[in-house]
């Protein structure tokens, strides 16, 4: 084989590897039960499952067929590049900046008939509560918010490819980090307000819960706050977001209003559990390993797909690029999220000792969220970043047979 045409396959295979080595490296060893085997009908009633499949399943089917046409507009315009792009600017990385903001906007555009149908179905099923308007707000402000870091981006890696010809995925590797390092520091100071409002928990039972659980751990909780996600949703949830001082645990108001005290704790004991294992800056470090094999890979690929160097009629190659690799670097990395979440459901169950509320927690979020709790493998290897929820019942059984 030809040298030069082996170049792209050994990159794409050097960046998978490196991801799943990255992924045994920092894979828990400690601190996960393993599920018992447990039967979704256990839990689950016929009307439950039908419900969740006949909603979920043909959710995961629209979101990739946007995904497709994402992909295959992407393909259309670096076969058939137009000439705007192509042209010479006096200006090529201002040029680069406006194409990239285009662009944005253009797939937004392209897969806004597919997110109406997800959110009509979403509000059949009565999981979504926002009305046309809200939700067209919601989007264009993601959008907006999608172009302006599109432009940037765009900017940037014209500038590095002009400076750096032929091998601009080094410098490359170090923005992708720096950039993603902003953005969890800055996303919940300056981006999440943009779409909720968010208050420090109140004084009352579920604040002293939660402060309470944070002593008994030892566990620098930074700050707590409730987002009204009632505005758009039924869903109950909470995360961990942040770094420095802008860690911080959110709870959903849904979760606070209709769940119990037990359940509630659990969910933070959880979230506590990340906190703890600082599983937020362990995934910068996991972006750190991966990053320089991956934006080889994107450098590989670009090459391949355009003969453009250091112009605007690059973007649509390396939009591409950045998906596929990135599609199969996350497909990797999701092995370790689904460890990471039953290492803290883990914690949240030693932490608590309360197994039966954790089941029953378990099995009314999946109720609530309209989620399927035993989804297709390989939907679950692909796109789960938690365990399916019949696992995590598995794991609260586990627990309750004195699996420690």
């Amino acid at each position: 084989m030809d040298r030069s045409r082996a170049r792209l396959p050994v990159a794409l295979v050097t960046a998978v590897l490196v991801a799943q080595a990255a992924v045994f490296l920092m894979r828990p060893r400690e601190g996960v039960i393993d599920p018992a085997p447990v039967s979704v009908r256990s839990y689950f009633s016929d009307q439950q499952l039908e419900r969740a499949q006949d909603f979920r399943r043909p959710q995961f089917a629209i979101g990739v067929a946007a995904m497709l046409v994402e992909a295959g507009l992407l393909v259309f315009l670096v076969a058939r590049p137009p000439a705007v792009l192509t042209r010479s600017w006096r200006r090529p990385v201002v040029a680069g900046a406006v194409a990239g903001a285009a662009l944005s906007a253009t797939l937004a555009v392209a897969t806004l008939p597919f997110g109406a149908i997800a959110h009509e179905r979403a509000a059949d099923v009565g999981l979504s509560t926002q009305g046309w308007g809200g939700w067209l707000a919601d989007r264009g402000r993601s959008a907006a918010i999608s172009a302006v870091i599109a432009g940037g981006g765009a900017a940037l890696f014209l500038g590095l490819t002009r400076k750096f010809p032929r091998h601009w995925w080094a410098p490359g590797s170090v923005a992708v980090v720096a950039v993603g390092a902003t953005f969890l520091y800055a996303s919940p100071l300056v981006l999440d307000p943009l779409f909720n409002k968010f208050t420090k928990l109140p004084p009352g039972q579920t604040r002293s819960d939660v402060l309470e659980l944070a002593r008994k751990t030892g566990v620098d909780v930074g700050e707590v706050y409730e987002v009204d996600a009632s505005r758009r949703t039924t869903a109950a949830n909470a995360y961990v977001t942040g770094l420095g001082h802008s860690k911080r645990v959110v709870l959903y108001d849904n979760l606070i209003k209709d769940f119990s005290r037990d359940e509630t704790r659990l969910v933070v004991a959880h979230e506590l559990g990340h906190v703890h294992y600082k599983d937020v800056p362990r995934g910068l470090i996991f972006l750190v390993l991966v990053a320089p094999a991956g934006m080889f890979a994107v450098q590989r690929l670009t090459e391949r797909l355009t003969s453009e160097r250091g112009t605007a009629g690059m973007l649509p190659a390396v939009a591409l690029s950045v998906g596929i690799v990135s599609f199969g670097i996350t497909a990797i990395s999701n092995q370790l999220s689904r460890r990471v979440e039953a290492r803290a459901d883990t914690y949240s169950l030693r932490i608590t000792g309360e197994p039966e509320p954790f089941i029953g927690m378990e099995k009314r979020l999946s109720v609530q969220n309209v989620s399927d709790p035993d989804p297709p493998g390989i939907q679950t290897f692909l796109f789960g970043t938690h365990p399916p929820t019949i696992e995590r019942i598995g794991a609260g059984v586990a627990y309750e047979r004195g699996a420690r």
